[in-house]
């Protein structure tokens, strides 16, 4: 089952119990939200989960892309990337909890096919302000399904303040061998599908307090879940990558941490320009720039000729077509450009880099001092500097090489 069977599927059994389906929001929240990228489905919804009527009714659906800068350093892994999509469901204060535990079990067991004897739950095993969450705990004991209660690994919260509550994991088995342990004791069991009771709501001095309306808030990840219903070991086999895999090798010949670090950073990338974000030295902006630049190093490392002027058409069309940015014909254009115009960027960050830090001031230890002067004098980041000094940068000086 390919992803867009799993879309199909998902979306029509929630339509078929009462959901409506809701369009997705870009990866860039509403003005004054605190995050700089959509990182999950609820982000949007937060006005209707505090309360607010949705115009669409109190049970939802959709597919929403998100970004998530916090799971950087985690890419390359078999499950991590950093744009994906989940699959979200929400009851705004209508059915509870098991309700959507139960209909998920019967999504997963008999709409895709899952081996009920492939999944384990994690259940919210309470503390000193929320007491056990012993309602879903029943629910999957009666399933025959695994339960492992937690404290931290349970609780979900979109920050220090704001709508929170407990929630219970799905998780799926990805082992080769008979399923074993439990998902806090083994990597092996892979998280694909979250559900929050939300419940409350965080206050700034800690105190939890009741919101208007008892939510549900779940989220599958779509590109998880189609690997491992695919019997593929990483998200980088699974359908939604094959365009890389046929086509990136022949052009750059990489090790497979790399190629998995430059197809994430890349395609994050496209998606991150398709929505309208251009590389700045802050904010979204400085996102954008960091995964470029973080592409580039791994790409240079071989070879510093290679250029993203070389990326294959193929892969920008099919990333925007995936993310449904495809609505501007111009576009894959703009993206290419901006693209080849970070890296010429980059090359001259580096390069004028080199020769700053080669003057007998920078050729030892480096103070606070020291890394503003090189911040505010000549537009050198720290961790760029840092880089520089330990050889993380391959030299790219006197290449010039990118095409356009």
């Amino acid at each position: 089952m390919d992803t867009e069977q799993i879309v199909r599927t998902f979306v029509q059994y929630y339509e078929e119990r009462g959901h409506r389906r809701i369009t997705g929001s870009t990866l860039l929240p509403e003005p004054g939200d605190p995050v700089l990228f959509t990182s999950a489905g609820m982000h949007p919804l937060t006005p209707y989960l505090e309360g607010r009527p949705h115009p669409l009714g109190r049970r939802l659906v959709n597919v929403q892309r998100c970004l998530r800068t916090t799971d950087l350093d985690e890419v390359g892994d078999g499950t991590h990337l950093t744009v994906f999509e989940m699959l979200g469901t929400w009851s705004l204060g209508d059915y509870e909890g098991t309700q959507s535990l139960d209909w998920a079990h019967r999504l997963l067991t008999e709409g895709l096919g899952v081996d009920p004897g492939l999944l384990h739950a994690t259940v919210y095993g309470g503390d000193g302000q929320v007491g056990p969450d012993t309602e879903s705990r029943r629910l999957w004991e009666e399933r025959g399904v695994p339960v492992e209660p937690t404290v931290e690994d349970n609780w979900w919260s979109n920050g220090p303040v704001g709508p929170c509550g407990p929630d219970s994991e799905i998780f799926l088995w990805s082992g080769g061998t008979p399923p074993r342990s439990t998902p806090t004791g083994d990597d092996r069991w892979v998280e694909v599908w979250n559900h929050v009771m939300m419940r409350h709501r965080r206050l700034d001095d800690g105190r939890l307090v009741p919101l208007p309306q008892r939510n549900v808030d779940t989220g599958l990840g779509l590109e998880r879940l189609a690997t491992l219903l695919q019997g593929k070991s990483s998200v980088f086999d699974c359908d939604v990558f094959e365009p890389w895999r046929r086509l990136l090798p022949a052009l750059w010949p990489l090790d497979e941490p790399s190629f998995r670090v430059v197809c994430d950073h890349l395609r994050s990338a496209v998606v991150v320009v398709g929505d309208g974000v251009r590389p700045s030295h802050t904010g979204q902006g400085y996102v954008l720039r960091r995964l470029v630049r973080r592409l580039l190093t791994v790409l240079w490392r071989d070879d510093p000729s290679r250029g993203l002027g070389d990326l294959p058409d193929e892969l920008i069309t099919h990333t925007l077509d995936h993310f449904r940015q495809d609505g501007d014909p111009g576009l894959p254009g703009l993206v290419r450009r901006l693209l080849v115009e970070e890296e010429r960027r980059f090359r001259r960050l580096l390069e004028r880099g080199r020769n700053v830090l080669a003057r007998p001031r920078f050729r030892g230890p480096l103070g606070e001092e020291d890394f503003h002067y090189l911040r505010d004098t000549h537009g050198l980041p720290r961790e760029l500097v840092t880089g520089l000094r330990e050889g993380v940068y391959p030299e790219t000086g006197g290449v010039g090489s990118v095409r356009s």
